[in-house]
């Protein structure tokens, strides 16, 4: 006889209490393997694919797509054992050991019972209905053998796309992608629209309430975690922003002599790093954090450096670990991966998690300044505006030379303005003569 194990959603990061079903990848009566992807969800960090850590037949889902679900909540059911998909464990050894796959946060072994769930305050969590009411465990066991091994993920990457497609009824499993790697892109959901044989359905949903005409949109997900995160910071941090203009012409002819001897090629972004990790030997004050609760300043050994990436979800920080011990081309290398990975929509919680100073360049929007807000509970960040020629006197004569503004906000608990003063003076320094960063390596 089979036994119907329960599969909850899994704590999927530090912080993380809810997240949001964004498409089903299985259904009531299909056979799943041990470690199958059995629904995609976006927590407030990231989009991740859930494996269920029993093989068996799906006998209920808890959830319509766009459910936010608490963590701790019932995710789908599985049928294991006699009857079911070959190759699963059998019931005894799936409720002792689990698949041995493991979440960020979360570990399939049994014998961990006790498991964090939170609920958002003043609300309750009650057990959502399952999506769909299974037929007998018996029967849907007996039928495994005719019930195909449900398909992989559709390859979009895109939350817009799914939403497009979703509004108007279109099944992206029967979408060919025009995308790199048969990736379905927005013009194929389109293009999907405009055919003649399409009749879409549009999903009914409730009127948005507005005022005076304007949309209400909402605020959670990446969105709604930025909120929090820049709110907080602004409530929490005593922040002030100093700022200098500084000749970037002997950085960027020192990165042009380093690409043009071969071997890997290093971003503008890797030099001003290893210039940001150089500063932080020397001003640590603003690698640190304050303990509230301790009513401490914690200055921090390790370097990880978090920057900022744009993607099709919003602004995401990506965190490069032990920044401090790499080199420019390491740094390099690290930021490509993380960038390609964040706008793909794959980057773990880990990724996003544990940075100790941010280093952002907003040059890359085509502007010159501002005055960044700090990523709480960081001490400082430096901002970069762009790169461009502008008249500068140089040699004691008027010149055009390659001209950026530094910005620095700090916390001023944690440092006055002479530290950060002195901080983003040997930036600058560094960046006008890049032979300063030398002699103190």
């Amino acid at each position: 006889m089979p036994q119907v194990m329960e599969f909850k959603l899994p704590d999927l990061g530090e912080g993380l209490t809810e997240a949001e079903i964004v498409r089903w990848l299985v259904a009531v009566g299909d056979v799943v393997a041990v470690d199958q992807p059995v629904v995609e969800v976006e927590t407030a960090k990231a989009m991740v694919e859930v494996p269920c850590p029993y093989g068996g037949v799906v006998t209920a889902r808890f959830g319509e797509e766009g459910t936010e679900l608490p963590v701790g909540a019932p995710l789908i059911t599985v049928a294991v054992g006699a009857g079911a998909q070959p190759g699963s464990p059998a019931p005894e050894e799936s409720e002792r050991s689990g698949s041995g796959n493991v979440l960020v946060g979360y570990g399939t072994d049994h014998s961990r019972t006790a498991r964090r769930r939170r609920v958002r305050p003043g609300s309750a969590a009650p057990v959502p209905a399952p999506a769909a009411v299974a037929a007998p465990v018996a029967a849907a066991v007996a039928a495994a053998a005719a019930v195909p091994v449900a398909a992989g993920p559709v390859p979009v990457i895109s939350p817009l796309v799914r939403k497009l497609a979703r509004d108007h009824g279109i099944d992206l499993r029967g979408l060919r992608g025009s995308g790199p790697e048969g990736l379905i892109l927005r013009a194929d959901v389109e293009a999907a629209l405009r055919a003649p044989q399409q009749e879409p359905q549009p999903v009914a949903a409730a009127p948005a309430a507005s005022v005076a005409g304007g949309e209400r949109i909402p605020l959670k997900g990446l969105r709604g975690a930025v909120a929090e995160k820049l709110s907080r910071s602004r409530r929490e941090i005593p922040d002030a922003t100093c700022w200098v203009d500084a000749d970037a012409t002997e950085l960027m002819a020192a990165r042009a002599a380093m690409n043009a001897a071969g071997g890997p090629k290093v971003s503008v972004l890797a030099l001003l790093a290893r210039i940001c990790t150089a500063a932080l030997a020397r001003y640590p004050e603003l690698n640190s954090t304050v303990d509230l609760a301790a009513n401490e300043i914690v200055r921090l050994p390790a370097v990880h450096l978090g920057f900022a990436a744009q993607t099709e979800r919003g602004l995401v920080v990506p965190v490069v670990r032990d920044a401090h011990v790499r080199s420019a081309e390491s740094l390099s290398a690290e930021f490509a991966r993380l960038t390609e990975v964040a706008r793909a929509g794959k980057l773990a919680p880990a990724d996003l998690t544990g940075g100790t100073f941010t280093l952002n360049n907003y040059g890359v929007f085509g502007v010159d300044g501002s005055t960044p807000i700090i990523n709480h509970p960081e001490a400082a960040m430096l901002g970069v505006g762009r790169i461009v020629a502008k008249p500068w006197v140089h040699g004691g004569e008027l010149a055009v030379r390659q001209v950026v503004q530094l910005s620095l906000t700090f916390d001023h608990r944690v440092c006055d303005g002479g530290t950060a003063g002195g901080f983003l003076r040997y930036v600058a320094d560094c960046v006008e003569s890049p032979a300063v960063l030398l002699r103190s390596l």
